[in-house]
């Protein structure tokens, strides 16, 4: 567990006793983000004495979770967090609301019995956008996935997320028990939408009766979730234990913002929620198009540009005068695409990302926001030029951004250095931007990926030019030329 030695630094400890605890939420996917966001909810809660049914037990199904289920075992599911202000303040306190990790390649049958016991009431979700096995230009989920078709086969030893999710529910059915609510906290539109979709197709596939029961009885709130949220860095943990006299191998830092807007649908009960400044609606979509296309779709206006001009971190790209005139401009032609959202002013959420973009003790890197791009620009990028054209107003900016995209796709930079591309398509993408130059329109032929653009003349034209001023002039004078009009 993290140890603190001798030091005048205030830290808060969790001053609620953990021993007495019950885990009725399972998490799948325990990063950074789950823990500078749910879990962060969940003990501010235990420390007002509330939630004490609601503690959370992680779990993990990818090769890449071994590492978090040995960091938790060693430190008892304790670690830091610190909240890192613009103007240099830092706060932190240990967070104790994981109190167990269970990986799921160890043991499936152990897993899937805790999942399905009566003390599981949420099963909630950061699996990333791409980890919904989900195409969402058809919404259809993949069933002749590998994986997906290895738990078909062997239900009872469930490999995947969806596998697991189900085999525990018809355990839940079958004892006659009361469902628990999938709560997806993923970046996505409609999350619980996708996420109801994914395992009730999942289900039907293995036993329509199971589908349509999972369909009938169980809770899919949808959710939008804000906290930017960096990747650990040895930096961090050399000043956790350097200037903090903490020991943690897994630290978390964020920003100090945070927003989390919660659809109030759930099967077996939940935590107050609402007692830790997480907003409960009825209609979550307002507000989540407004971070979509805003927040998220901003970060893919910076990402690419910004690499590919040599910068490393955001803060550093947000010093930027000329970049950060043309994220101006794409905010202000993304605008229109966005309705009013209850109790936000628009324009001050625009100024906000603008100061929370630029703070320099977050040291956000541009390569974590170009990450995972073929999930990314379709959702938070492509809705709001289909919408643009489709309302005849100019979508020059965004049309620049998926430029920038296809550039950075290449693989190489204007160094002519190879860029280590983290994408799931990032070999096609590396295919299609080269054919891009000798055939107009390829990159973006892609229904997938770009809807009905591929075939919009309109835009097709716009970003090719878009894209061959960024091969011949370069990313920075290709933004320094778009300007916002008016």
């Amino acid at each position: 567990m993290p140890t603190r030695e001798t030091t005048n630094t205030p830290i808060p400890f969790s001053s609620y006793d953990r021993s007495g605890l019950v885990a009725g939420i399972m998490h799948v996917g325990v990063g950074n983000f789950h823990r500078a966001h749910q879990a962060a909810v969940i003990d501010e809660l235990l420390e007002h004495g509330q939630a004490r049914d609601f503690a959370i037990c992680g779990v993990g199904i990818l090769p890449g979770d071994r590492a978090m289920r040995d960091t938790l075992r060693e430190q008892d599911g304790l670690y830091l967090l610190e909240l890192r202000h613009p103007d240099g303040r830092r706060e932190q306190r240990v967070i104790g609301a994981l109190i167990d990790y269970l990986y799921l390649p160890d043991d499936p049958a152990v897993v899937v019995e805790r999942m399905a016991g009566p003390a599981t009431r949420i099963v909630s979700l950061t699996i990333t956008e791409g980890g919904y096995n989900t195409d969402f230009t058809t919404g259809e989920f993949d069933v002749a996935n590998a994986g997906i078709r290895n738990d078909l086969n062997d239900p009872t030893r469930p490999t995947t997320v969806f596998g697991l999710i189900v085999e525990a529910l018809r355990r839940r059915r079958d004892a006659g028990q009361v469902p628990f609510t999938v709560m997806s906290c993923d970046n996505l539109p409609m999350n619980g939408d996708v996420t109801r979709n994914a395992v009730v197709s999942f289900a039907a596939a293995r036993d329509p009766e199971l589908g349509a029961w999972i369909a009938e009885r169980v809770a899919f709130p949808n959710s939008m979730v804000d906290r930017i949220t960096p990747a650990t860095t040895d930096a961090d943990r050399a000043y956790v234990r350097g200037e903090l006299s903490i020991a943690d191998a897994w630290p978390v830092a964020c920003e100090p913002f945070f927003q989390w807007v919660l659809e109030d649908a759930f099967t077996d009960g939940r935590p107050p929620f609402e007692n830790a400044a997480v907003q409960l609606v009825d209609d979550v979509a307002p507000y989540e198009l407004m971070k979509l296309r805003l927040l998220n779709g901003s970060h893919q206006a910076l990402a690419y540009f910004g690499a590919l001009a040599g910068y490393e971190f955001v803060e550093e790209a947000m010093a930027d005068p000329d970049l950060v005139k043309f994220l101006e401009g794409f905010m202000a032609e993304v605008l229109p695409t966005v309705p009013p959202v209850p109790g936000i002013d628009l324009r001050r959420y625009q100024a906000d990302l603008l100061q929370r973009f630029s703070n320099p003790a977050i040291r956000d890197t541009l390569a974590r926001l170009c990450a995972d791009s073929s999930n990314r620009i379709p959702k938070f990028v492509v809705p709001s030029i289909i919408d643009n054209l489709a309302a005849g107003r100019s979508a020059r900016f965004a049309t620049a951004v998926c430029a920038s995209w296809a550039r950075y796709a290449a693989g190489i930079d204007e160094t002519g250095t190879p860029i280590a591309i983290a994408d799931a398509q990032a070999e096609e993408r590396r295919l299609a931007a080269a054919e891009e130059r000798a055939r107009p329109g390829a990159f973006v032929q892609d229904q997938r990926l770009f809807g009905p653009l591929g075939s919009n003349a309109e835009f097709v034209a716009a970003f090719h030019a878009a894209l061959e001023t960024i091969w011949t002039h370069g990313a920075r004078a290709t933004y320094q030329r778009l300007r916002p009009t008016g």
